[in-house]
């Protein structure tokens, strides 16, 4: 275990230009895992036993010119794919993207802005001031137990103009198809995949990016699997052509919540797996158009469970209908590894500012991008950029401690008998959670150590 998490590290190194800032990133990664407050930089400090006056020489690692994200994330999206073993289903790898919002009241923090929360959850207030992060992981495991291991993430709203600092050539695009983006260079790494995603993401702008993504004989490397709203409108084929007139691009429209209604005796019944359970499902598959002014043809699956309706999309049109329900089930998977990276990392417990933000104006809307268009002192830029990169760095490298947490859970739970070393009042899965192996090295890290440094 010790030795796969020294491998596993070690093979970080070539992404860093001097020794020192690699030294800095594992002692991130061992810090994120073994520390038992979620207090920031300074938890880190205290559980290590650093000496105090490295406080500010580990906030500069997080600006340092000697690493960048885009290397970082294609050495981890490597490390994992050749780690542990990929869901897939028709040969395609599955990865689940969302986008998730922490709160952070700082006034000089890039990237902090007004966020909507819609939530089933009536603690949540409709509106915070923090940062929103768009998330692309891939789904491992075997039948005990799945993981979504978090591969990339990034800030994705209110920071396009540092974006344009950093490179002037950046495109301002909205969160949907940046999320796709990512996934979108991700695929090219991997191979062809399929995406689960929230009905949030069905849009003509996903759909189009997507298709941007083909291997070199112009087949597709990435597909969706989404769900549609209940207001949603499809489009019957068009009706063959009469020889008047422009082509016809659509048939008549189509409210696919009446589908429900009107082909309610072509449903079928069939049992799939739904989180972790056989379970008995009503469904209806119809391939029809939609997107205005788009009319991709899409596979639609209308699904009635435990007298609740949904309508689920699929782009591929070979992917089976009983897959499609089943492969959206996995998509909560992402909403758990959220969870676990606040409450088992602090992956979101970062407070970098800089002086050279200008102040946000909570009672102003938009009052930042037109404050960050008069900075043009090119120090000021460079200082927001690098501030930038330290927080999505801080989030990306405790992702990174959350997957080797989730990738030893998969290879080495045999090796971690969780009775002898922790009390859990439900008796644990085969394989052991991430925040038992969390509690596993936060007690034994040094005793493992010093044991491997004597025999070796």
């Amino acid at each position: 275990m010790i030795v796969f998490l020294d491998e596993a590290l070690m093979s970080f190194r070539s992404c860093f230009s001097r020794k020192n800032a690699f030294n800095w990133f594992v002692i991130a990664i061992m810090g994120f895992i073994v520390r038992g407050d979620k207090l920031g930089i300074t938890s880190i400090i205290r559980e290590l036993n650093l000496d105090p006056k490295f406080y500010v020489t580990f906030l500069h690692f997080f600006r340092s010119s000697a690493w960048n994200m885009e290397t970082l994330t294609k050495q981890w999206i490597k490390l994992v794919t050749e780690s542990v073993d990929i869901q897939k289903v028709d040969g395609l790898n599955i990865l689940i993207a969302d986008g998730v919002k922490q709160s952070k009241e700082g006034r000089k923090m890039p990237g902090v802005k007004k966020l909507h929360q819609e939530s089933e959850n009536s603690g949540k207030p409709d509106y915070i001031f923090g940062h929103m992060f768009g998330v692309v992981g891939i789904l491992v495991g075997n039948q005990s137990k799945l993981f979504c291991i978090a591969l990339s993430a990034s800030v994705q709203d209110g920071v396009s103009k540092i974006r344009e600092f950093a490179d002037p050539t950046v495109l301002s695009v909205s969160h949907v198809v940046q999320v796709i983006t990512q996934a979108g260079k991700i695929v090219t790494q991997i191979g062809p995949s399929l995406i689960l995603l929230d009905r949030y993401f069905l849009s003509v702008p996903a759909l189009k990016k997507a298709m941007e993504f083909v291997d070199e004989w112009g087949n597709p490397l990435l597909q969706i699997v989404t769900k549609a709203k209940k207001s949603a409108v499809a489009y019957a084929m068009p009706p063959a052509y009469s020889g008047r007139g422009p082509h016809p691009k659509k048939g008549h429209s189509i409210k696919l919540k009446d589908l429900f209604k009107t082909e309610k005796s072509s449903f079928l019944t069939a049992k799939v797996f739904l989180y972790g359970q056989l379970q008995e499902v009503s469904y209806y598959s119809v391939d029809l158009l939609w997107g205005l002014k788009h009319y991709q043809k899409l596979r639609f699956v209308l699904v009635s469970y435990n007298d609740v309706n949904s309508i689920l999309v699929s782009t591929s049109l070979k992917l089976c209908p009983l897959k499609i329900i089943e492969l959206y089930s996995h998509r909560f998977k992402i909403e758990v590894g959220f969870k676990e990276l606040k409450q088992t990392i602090g992956a979101f417990a970062y407070h970098f500012w800089s002086k050279s933000m200008p102040k946000l104006n909570k009672y102003v809307k938009d009052i930042n991008e037109s404050a960050l268009e008069a900075i043009t002192d090119n120090c000021a830029r460079d200082n927001l950029v690098k501030t930038l990169k330290a927080t999505e760095g801080y989030v990306l490298m405790s992702m990174f401690a959350m997957g080797l947490l989730q990738i030893i859970s998969l290879k080495f739970s045999k090796e971690l008998n969780s009775t002898s070393f922790r009390w859990l009042r439900i008796k644990t899965n085969e394989i052991v959670s991430e925040a038992t192996v969390a509690y596993f090295f936060r007690k034994n890290i040094y005793r493992v150590i010093d044991v491997k440094l004597f025999r070796s």
